[in-house]
């Protein structure tokens, strides 16, 4: 079965390992399982790029909010509220 450029099977990468790895250090490669893409493998410079550009935002209430936080929070919160009444 013909793949695309940087795309193989699991099957293929139990038989060709080296090439694989070998391309995958070049560039990302697609691992499919029953024609749908299941992993990527890419050399450890871009997975490092991808993990600094990722979002460290999270999700938190009110509750457990760092005090810090919630200062900040806080002063924008009254900021808005002051430019809206000064907007009416």
């Amino acid at each position: 079965m013909p793949h695309t450029p940087g795309s193989y099977t699991t099957s293929d990468l139990s038989r060709k390992s080296g090439d694989i790895i070998a391309e995958a250090l070049r560039h990302p490669v697609t691992i499919t399982q029953r024609n749908k893409p299941r992993l990527v493998l890419l050399n450890i410079e871009d997975y490092d790029r991808l993990m600094r550009q990722s979002d460290a935002r999270s999700a938190m209430t009110l509750e457990t909010m760092p005090d810090e936080l919630f200062g900040e929070f806080e002063t924008a919160v009254g900021a808005y509220a002051d430019s809206d009444e000064a907007g009416r």
